[in-house]
């Protein structure tokens, strides 16, 4: 199958984290105490990303800087993504949202980046050539307006489905494209009109010379033309949203996912509503997050990433087991499931709790042993392929990123629902439950060493 090309702007998103509880004494704004970073693709980078999670090959062709922001970007796309760099005036636009107790406070931008409009390289002709769809991911930072590239564009799009996402700065879509996706804000602005996602629609299609048109209305779903009737398309009931931000990402790409398999563009909208209401209700953009600081966040035997080792695994069509827990200390009963999940599959990745999550679950005397060292201890035994460290209760967030074939939890969990299995399932993946061996518990050996 030939790849999935996503064409646009950059960015690199980071999200501060920490905490806030008193007021500046010569302001009445909160001091914010940070804790972490979180970095992220964000723009085109962003929408790459999550199209690998549709396809199996994708490759982003867009402006890249050499900065330190830039390098930042292109080694976070590097893993899952393929880059075809295109020639950046100025510095690499940063985009950072200050947080605390899950509220934002303040987004500080900075980095003003710009589509250089040299010649195209070779590289550039021959990747988006050699697409079996293309993304436009348009934020307004002047590819679209590239002259060859429309050009190149126009000529393609009688032979090769393309979805434009559009921005209010941006470039309108060259004619033919199969699919423009504005949200109900820039259809408004557009066609300088409030009115229903169905009216927006039909006059954003008469604008534009585009075979359809979707107008996405948030939580409500889409609206599809394609120069008759409206088709609406409402996410599943019962999805709730823990994030929005990278929604819009995630429907273009998973439209494109879908025009590159076949699909009609009514069935492609259906699909993109879908998947981007499931990756809202899951945590959104944050889920691809890289922590700055966190304690040995990705460990493995030689060094590389956990997720370079479940990459790897995919890339030979192995099959990838997942476990998780505190291991807080090691003993005959964790080797044991290590050991037979490992069995499972083709390489194990644990995903362990970090030392703030393990005291929210366990109490303020765990954990034992920190993470770093719990890492280095299960890196150590044979079964074991790659650890990665999360701070949340559950990793239900990591396990998105991860998407393992298997997921083993010890026997124990027979009668629980897991807040992870809808994530796992999701993903296609199952969940196999290993017997417990009886006796051994960490909470046993800290009772028994607590009353020596």
């Amino acid at each position: 199958m030939r790849p999935l090309v996503v064409l646009g702007d950059a960015l690199l998103d980071v999200d501060v984290d920490g905490t806030s509880d008193r007021l500046c004494p010569d302001a009445p704004v909160p001091v914010v105490d940070l804790v972490r970073e979180w970095r992220r693709p964000g723009g085109a980078g962003l929408a790459a990303l999550l199209a690998a999670r549709s396809t199996a090959e994708v490759v982003l062709v867009a402006p890249l800087g050499d900065d330190q922001a830039g390098r930042t970007l292109t080694g976070l796309l590097e893993r899952e993504v393929r880059t075809v760099p295109m020639p950046l005036l100025g510095t690499t636009v940063t985009k950072k949202r200050v947080r605390a107790a899950g509220q934002s406070l303040i987004r500080l931008d900075s980095g003003d980046g710009r589509a250089e409009f040299s010649p195209l390289t070779s590289g550039v002709r021959e990747a988006l050539r050699s697409a079996g769809a293309i993304l436009v991911a348009d934020y307004g930072r002047g590819v679209t307006g590239h002259p060859e590239i429309r050009a190149l564009l126009a000529e393609l799009a009688d032979s090769v489905p393309i979805v434009w996402d559009p921005h209010p700065r941006g470039s309108e879509p060259v004619a033919g494209v199969r699919l423009a996706t504005p949200n109900l804000a820039e259809a408004e602005q557009l066609t300088e009109t409030r009115a229903d996602a169905g009216d927006l629609a039909k006059r954003v299609h008469a604008l534009w010379k585009a075979d359809a048109v979707s107008v996405t209305t948030g939580a409500h779903g889409a609206v599809l033309t394609e120069g008759g009737p409206c088709t609406t398309f409402r996410p599943p009931s019962g999805v709730v949203a823990k994030d929005t931000c990278g929604a819009g990402d995630r429907f273009a790409s998973a439209v494109a996912a879908a025009l590159l398999d076949g699909a009609s563009t009514a069935d492609a909208v259906a699909a993109g509503v879908e998947t981007a209401a499931r990756f809202v209700a899951t945590g959104g953009a944050a889920t691809l997050s890289t922590v700055d600081n966190a304690p040995e966040p990705e460990a493995h035997h030689d060094g590389t990433s956990a997720f370079d080792v479940a990459a790897g695994i995919r890339a030979r069509e192995g099959r990838l087991v997942a476990t998780g827990g505190c291991f807080d200390l090691l003993h005959p009963g964790h080797a044991a499931l290590l050991r037979q999940a490992r069995a499972l599959g083709d390489g194990l990745v644990v995903c362990l709790n970090s030392d703030a999550s393990v005291r929210g679950l366990k109490g303020p005397g765990r954990p034992i042993v920190t993470a770093r060292d719990r890492a280095r201890l299960l890196t150590e035994l044979a079964s074991v392929d790659a650890v990665v460290v999360f701070d949340e209760p559950d990793p239900a967030a990591v396990l998105d990123r991860l998407r393992p074939d298997v997921w083993v939890k010890g026997g124990d969990y027979a009668d629980t629902e897991l807040p992870e299995s809808a994530v796992v399932r999701r993903h296609g993946g199952e969940i196999v439950l290993i017997p417990t061996i009886r006796g051994y518990s960490t909470s046993r050996l800290v009772a028994a060493a607590e009353g020596a």
